[in-house]
């Protein structure tokens, strides 16, 4: 920032560059930038958590007649929790990239302990 924002002389101020929807820079921090970094940086750890999820679900859980592995939530959860904290976050992010199913939107610790979580 070149001047306080909070002033209302703005000779000085520098005109932010923005974009407009559509364009394909709209809602992205700009290229190179430290923002840019952090985005992929923690794109890149949640790749990764997301994988070791689905490796502890092929450890703990059971091989079914089709092929795939599942797990019970509640199984799932005592397992990874001593892990990581965000084990329906990434159970969610897993499941938007085709790794895991399981019914319904959301799962609860306790109320869908019994709910099926498959390895795809």
């Amino acid at each position: 920032q070149r001047k306080n924002p909070f002033s209302n002389d703005h000779r000085h101020a520098s005109k932010p560059v923005s974009a407009h929807r559509g364009d394909p820079t709209y809602g992205r921090p700009p290229e190179g930038s430290r923002t840019e970094q952090r985005g992929k940086d923690a794109h890149s750890h949640v790749g990764k958590e997301v994988e070791e999820l689905c490796l502890i679900i092929r450890s703990t859980g059971e091989v079914r007649e089709d092929g795939h592995v599942s797990v019970t939530f509640g199984q799932l959860f005592e397992t990874y929790v001593t892990i990581s904290n965000k084990v329906v976050g990434i159970l969610l992010r897993a499941r938007k990239h085709g790794l895991v199913d399981f019914e319904g939107e959301m799962l609860w610790q306790g109320k869908d302990d019994d709910v099926v979580i498959t390895l795809l």
